[in-house]
C-alpha cells in the first residue's frame, strides 16, 4: 500500500474520531437540580400509580379480581396517588415562580381581549396589496399572509 495512502487514511481516521469524541468534551446536557430530579420522579410515580389504577379498575370490571379485594386496592392506590399529589404540592409551593409559570392558563375572555388588542394595534400598518391576491399586507410583513408570495 501507498504511504499517501496509510495517512491519508489515518487523517481521515483521526477527524471522524475527533467529531464523535467533541459533544463529550463540550458537556451539553443542561445541569439539572435536586429538586428538578425530586419533581420528575413524583410525576413519573403520579403516572405509574394513575396507570396502576386504571388496570385495576379494568380487571374488576372483567371480573378477574374479587369484590372483597377491589375497594382495599383502590383505596390504597387512591391514597398512594394523594401522598404523591401532596409532595408535588409542596415542591411546587417552594418555587412558585416555576409552578406559576407551569399552571398559567387563559381563559376564553381573556384570549379575545388579547387578539382585539392585537387587531387594534396592527389595523393602521397596512403598506399596500400583495400583487398576487390583492389581499392587504403590513409594513412588517415579509410573505402575503393570504397566499404565501414573498413581498421583498
Amino acid at each position: 500500500m501507498d504511504i499517501v495512502a496509510i495517512f491519508l487514511t489515518l487523517a481521515v481516521l483521526i477527524l471522524v474520531g475527533a467529531y464523535l469524541y467533541a459533544p463529550f468534551l463540550r458537556g451539553y446536557g443542561q445541569r439539572v437540580t435536586q429538586e428538578e430530579r425530586e419533581l420528575s420522579a413524583l410525576l413519573a410515580e403520579r403516572e405509574r400509580t394513575l396507570s396502576s389504577l386504571q388496570e385495576l379498575d379494568f380487571d374488576f370490571k372483567l371480573g378477574k379480581i374479587p369484590e372483597g379485594e377491589y375497594p382495599d386496592q383502590r383505596m390504597s392506590l387512591l391514597q398512594k396517588g394523594a401522598d404523591i399529589l401532596r409532595k408535588i404540592d409542596a415542591l411546587s409551593a417552594e418555587h412558585p415562580r416555576e409552578a406559576a409559570k407551569a399552571g398559567r392558563k387563559i381563559t376564553d375572555d381573556q384570549l379575545e381581549a388579547m387578539i382585539s388588542k392585537r387587531r387594534v394595534e396592527r389595523k393602521g400598518k397596512y403598506e399596500g396589496f400583495c400583487p398576487k391576491c390583492g389581499k392587504p399586507v403590513m409594513v412588517d410583513d415579509r410573505f402575503c399572509p393570504s397566499c404565501g408570495k414573498a413581498l421583498r
